[in-house]
């Protein structure tokens, strides 16, 4: 089978780069890479960090809890990254964005464009951070410690759906809000009975019309 090659770019900005080891280096987003379809990097914020100490924080003004990343070390990351990716779009994972849904993850995987993603963490970031940004994304109305999580997910769901990272062609087509709110319909394997729980009739009648029947009234 031939695969397209896209050589997309994705880097990550992060204070923690070492939580991405495993998520990047496993399962589809492996293969993803392994067949040059994609490249995952991470950036090590506190290399941009300022003085001896590397730091990449402070109090906000105004007062209140926690700290605020800085701007000089972002702006210097993202500076970084755009010297090998020039025309990378320009991600930030917080609570403040937009709901990420699957229309999102398509809409990245089909431009294929280069990606920077930017976690934040402690309080937050200095608001001038957002003159760098393109999207601002939230996974969900909850909150989390950092970033680092949320651009995990936002990766997987991009690459995933990139030509030749999941093998069969219907295979992104079939799945929970593939076109919008429908959620994938029920699916069966061997045994036929299994502790009592038994596989519907239709799916064994070899009716094809039926079946596909079936599976769109239990994928609304």
């Amino acid at each position: 089978m031939l695969y397209t090659f896209i050589d997309m770019k994705i880097q990550v900005i992060t204070l923690f780069p070492e939580m991405f080891g495993g998520v990047f280096g496993a399962s589809m987003l492996w293969k993803a890479q392994n067949k040059a379809i994609v490249e995952l990097s991470v950036v090590d914020l506190r290399q941009f960090g300022i003085g001896n100490r590397k730091t990449v924080d402070d109090t906000p003004y105004g007062g209140g809890d926690g700290m605020l990343l800085m701007p000089e070390p972002l702006f210097a990351a993202v500076e970084h990254c755009k010297k090998t990716s020039p025309n990378s779009k320009v991600l930030l994972m917080t609570p403040r964005g937009v709901d990420y849904t699957q229309k999102h993850a398509q809409s990245y995987a089909t431009n294929q464009q280069d990606l920077i993603i930017i976690c934040g963490r402690y309080e937050g970031y200095d608001e001038r951070i957002t003159a760098l940004v393109d999207d601002q994304i939230c996974i969900g109305h909850y909150v989390l410690t950092g970033g680092e999580v949320p651009a995990m997910v936002v990766v997987d769901s991009i690459v995933r759906l990139l030509p030749g990272v999941l093998g069969g062609e219907k295979s992104a087509e079939i799945e929970s809000f593939s076109d919008g709110e429908n959620r994938e319909f029920p699916q069966y394997t061997r045994p036929e009975i299994f502790k009592g729980l038994a596989v519907p009739d239709i799916l064994l009648s070899g009716n094809h019309a039926a079946i596909e029947k079936w599976r769109q009234e239990n994928s609304r």
